[in-house]
Order: C-alpha cells, then sequence, then structure tokens
C-alpha cells in the first residue's frame, strides 16, 4: 500500500506536457557544416550517424551545449540504398549485427537514444530487432521509431524487452522547400495541440535549417515548448502507468 500510495503522490506531481514539440535532426556527422546545427534555437535533439567524419567532434561540442544525442543506425531499406558504415542488415546474424551496433554504440558514448536510418526493410523483421532491443537494453537507451514502413516492427520489439520507446509522428523535410516545411509544421502544431506532444524528423539540408531558424522562434513564441525526444519518451511511460494505476482496485492504490 505504501509504495503505490508513493507511486501516486509522484503521478500528481509530475508536471503538465501539454503543446510539447521535440525535434529531432537526422543524418548528422557527414559534413563540417552540420556543426553550425548546434546554433539553432530551442532544446533540439540530434542524432549521428556513425563512423563519419564529423561524428566524433560533433558529439563533444553538443555534449558541452547539454543537447541531446542519439545514434541513427543505419538499416536495409527496401530499395537497397547504399547505407554507409555501421549498418544492419538482413544477412546479418545476431553477432555479427549486435557487434556492428556495439561497436557504433562505442563510439558515441554521449547518446541516450538510438533511432533508425532508412530500415524500411530490416525494421518489418521482428528477429533483427530483437537483437537491437537486446543491446538497447542492456545499455539502458530508449528507441525512436522513424517509421519508414507502416509494417515496422521496432516499437513491438522493443516492448518485448523492454525497452522505452516512442514513434515519429511528422517528417518535416521529405520535400524540402518552404512552402512544404510551412504545411509539414502546421500538422506538427496541430498534433501536438490534440495530443499534447509531438515528435517530427528533419535534417540537415540548408533550407530546413534556414526555415528552423525562423520558425522555432515563433513556435516557441505560440505557446509550443521544445524539449528533447527523452522528455517525450518520459512522458509516455508516466501517462502508462498513470493508465496502470486507474485500473488497480483501491487497496493496490494505496486507497484505504
Amino acid at each position: 500500500m505504501f509504495v503505490w500510495g508513493v507511486i501516486c503522490f509522484c503521478l500528481a506531481l509530475a508536471p503538465s506536457y501539454a503543446k510539447q514539440i521535440a525535434i529531432v535532426i537526422d543524418d548528422v556527422g557527414n559534413h563540417e557544416r552540420d556543426l553550425e546545427l548546434l546554433n539553432l534555437p530551442g532544446q533540439l535533439s540530434f542524432s549521428i550517424l556513425p563512423h563519419t567524419p564529423y561524428s566524433q567532434l560533433f558529439a563533444r561540442l553538443a555534449s558541452k551545449e547539454n543537447k541531446e544525442l542519439l545514434l541513427h543506425v543505419p538499416m536495409q531499406s527496401i530499395e537497397n540504398k547504399v547505407l554507409g558504415p555501421g549498418a544492419l542488415t538482413l544477412k546479418m546474424n545476431k553477432w555479427q549485427l549486435q557487434t556492428t551496433l556495439g561497436h557504433a554504440l562505442a563510439t558515441l558514448p554521449q547518446v541516450r537514444g538510438v533511432n533508425n536510418h532508412m530500415g524500411s526493410a530490416l525494421t518489418q523483421y521482428i528477429t533483427p530487432m530483437n537483437w537491437t532491443m537486446e543491446v538497447l537494453k542492456k545499455r539502458g537507451l530508449f528507441f525512436l521509431d522513424s517509421r519508414t514502413t507502416e509494417q515496422t516492427q521496432a516499437q513491438h520489439a522493443a516492448n518485448l524487452y523492454g525497452v522505452r520507446n516512442i514513434g515519429r509522428h511528422v517528417f518535416l523535410d521529405n520535400v524540402p522547400t518552404e512552402d512544404a516545411l510551412q504545411s509539414q509544421l502546421t500538422q506538427l502544431k496541430l498534433l501536438a495541440q490534440s495530443q499534447d506532444s509531438a515528435i517530427a524528423i528533419a535534417h540537415p539540408y540548408p533550407t530546413t535549417i534556414s526555415f528552423l531558424n525562423k520558425a522555432l522562434p515563433e513556435l516557441i513564441a505560440q505557446g509550443f515548448e521544445l524539449v528533447p525526444v527523452s522528455q517525450l519518451v518520459q512522458h509516455k511511460y508516466i501517462q502508462l502507468a498513470q493508465q496502470q494505476n486507474t485500473h488497480l482496485p483501491n487497496n493496490r492504490r494505496g486507497i484505504k
């Protein structure tokens, strides 16, 4: 009873998460110009491609500025696009996949989570996703599903292994024009208003960076809060705990 009473008390004191937006910038690390991403306003998260020329320098500089980092793991796509170093593929056995992922993580110890780069093929298969989540569970990392396919099994595997996870809602710049970016940002804001929070993924395209430099201060002025994606992961599991608590008998909730 005492334990459930403490949980209820903590949940009651949990902060409000209304109108929170997390924006993750993917594909970081290939170019020196990526370092300029750290000048963008607000609390953004950055997902770094492993074994790229500027990955470790970016991670060191970002950590000094308390920016949140993820590992952007290349995963096999349906179109079999070139993936780059550190890629996970369907041809790998468990040892190969986990060793490749572990090596990538070892080069970037600053990361708090992982998301997939491409992956429309690999994320459809539960076995490689299970192997992936086994590594993340041991390291205490969360998983952001970029949702590059509707058939993704990534979050299902994460749930099986007890890995905290969440899914992307909007790609801001699949079409990297200002009009398209504005349209996607409007969709993101509507989602954040209707469900209290939303997650977007963007990329370090010059058009995107120019747009975000203008749009992010406006977003904050409109009452939205920019937060690291890990904060929305935490929010998700607080909500789940609250829902579970409401379905418990009174004596299990510490209520006499």
